[in-house]
């Protein structure tokens, strides 16, 4: 949004200000700190409940406000905002309209890196799995590789270090950031793209379009795209080469085997990657891996070796006769469907519901009552909504449904559908967290909690930094 981002420590000498104290902004504030002649002290904008941290992790250096206005924003050259505040804020915007440059880190590192070969994952679903496979397979065939962003760790603490190959997982909220950082990435891939956080963007066709900066306004040398996702099918991209997946002339799945073209390469249905959705992320992950100029094929097999990632699709295990299966990640309607697919043929109660965006759930409720499961429990703001929907298709075809105010409480209405007989329990909720929790990791660590499994034990993120 407006010119090029400049270079991190071109910021020396500006009224800088911090909007945002979670991780990414802690590390937009060690990064500013290390500046020569940079300010003797920052501005931060953050929640009362960040406030306290904030000022004894950033001493005398650090000015906390828990108050934010266009007027109070306007005072400053240059605001680092997280990525979790909206750039459509109206504050923002007005704020911006008086002359405020707003950044984030991923375009600070970007500026302050033209050098770095990068591979950046974006996409509705998928964009976790798919970074973490390209990580885990480019160091497979001996690439020293980076694996940061939205999956779990800032791209400004990796701000000095050296890779071969740099991965970043860019959610919607960094791929402008990108664009507007001035860098053309050398492969950019985009698994598929569906409505999610509206709230964020304020509507569908902004997010698309936020989402989709990354190829229309980044520009990557190569595009790598999955071909039957009819937004992505149908883009121009003048720019930048297509390397196409999920297409039969590209990587793709053909039963439970991976094929390259013609030439069958991989049987699928032995590695740790539940679901056909997953084994896409897998062609994905080897589309990419070839676009960046690395012989894909050989390194296919290695995917035997992936450590699946925390809160998608994560079996934790089972307890009296009970398998409990954390999706916390799963916040549309599409995802839970996809989580639904994969325990079709199981004895399986799905907890469902969260915060409420307003999104569409019919395409979802349609899937429930041509495979429904046994049961299906219904919480949080969006729950009436969505146990309103359901209503006809328990009562056709028999599926059992239950409403319930909170997470323990659908954990407790989960066991007693399921009785003695034994099944899944499957929280996919399809929505947000934002409420009762922070974000999806908490909610997937209670979920752990009240299933019975150490949190700690289950939700590392494998693979993170550089190695």
């Amino acid at each position: 949004m407006g010119d090029s981002i400049p270079a991190i420590d071109r910021l020396a000498g500006k009224r800088v200000a911090l909007w945002g104290w979670g991780r990414e902004g802690q590390a937009a504030f060690s990064a500013l700190r290390e500046l020569q002649d940079g300010p003797a002290s920052l501005t931060l904008f953050c929640t009362a409940e960040e406030a306290e941290q904030a000022r004894a992790t950033g001493g005398g250096g650090l000015v906390v406000e828990t108050g934010v206005s266009a007027e109070r924003l306007a005072d400053f050259d240059v605001v680092v905002k997280s990525p979790g505040i909206s750039a459509y804020r109206p504050e923002l915007l007005a704020a911006r309209a008086r002359g405020t440059r707003f950044v984030g880190g991923t375009a600070l590192w970007f500026a302050a890196r033209p050098e770095a070969r990068t591979i950046c994952v974006t996409g509705t679903k998928g964009k976790s799995t798919t970074s973490a496979l390209l990580a885990h397979l480019l160091r497979a065939g001996g690439v020293r590789t980076a694996l940061a962003g939205n999956i779990g760790m800032p791209l400004l603490e990796l701000l000095h270090g050296q890779a071969e190959a740099w991965v970043f997982e860019l959610s919607s909220f960094q791929t402008r950031d990108v664009a507007d950082s001035g860098r053309r990435p050398d492969v950019a891939v985009v698994t598929l793209v569906h409505p999610e956080h509206l709230d964020w963007h304020g509507g569908e066709h902004r997010y698309v379009e936020d989402k989709l900066s990354l190829l229309t306004g980044a520009h990557p040398r190569v595009a790598v795209l999955n071909g039957q996702d009819p937004r992505l099918a149908e883009l121009e991209l003048p720019d930048s080469r297509i390397a196409w997946f999920n297409r039969e002339d590209g990587w793709h799945l053909r039963d439970a085997w991976i094929f390259r073209g013609d030439d069958r390469v991989l049987d699928a249905s032995g590695l740790p990657l539940p679901g056909r959705h997953n084994r896409l992320n897998l062609c994905a992950a080897l589309a990419a891996i070839e676009a960046f100029g690395v012989d894909a094929a050989p390194l296919a097999a290695h995917a035997a070796g992936f450590v699946p990632l925390p809160h998608r699709l994560q079996r934790l295990g089972e307890r009296d006769g009970i398998t409990w299966v954390n999706d916390s990640i799963s916040t549309t309607p599409l995802a839970a469907g996809a989580a639904l697919e994969v325990y079709r043929d199981a004895r399986t109660v799905i907890l469902l519901g969260g915060h409420e965006r307003g999104v569409d759930w019919s395409v979802f409720a349609g899937a429930m009552r041509r495979h429904p499961p046994h049961g299906a429990v219904t919480m949080g703001a969006s729950g009436p909504r969505i146990h309103a929907l359901l209503e006809p298709v328990a009562a056709d075809t028999g599926m059992q449904l239950v409403a319930a105010p909170d997470l323990p409480g659908a954990v407790n209405a989960a066991r007693a559908l399921l009785g003695d007989g034994g099944g899944v329990i499957l929280m996919s909720p399809g929505a947000p967290s934002f409420g009762p929790y922070r974000d999806f990791t908490r909610r997937g660590r209670h979920f752990a909690e009240l299933a019975g499994f150490d949190p700690d034990a289950i939700t590392a993120i494998p693979g993170l930094g550089i190695s």
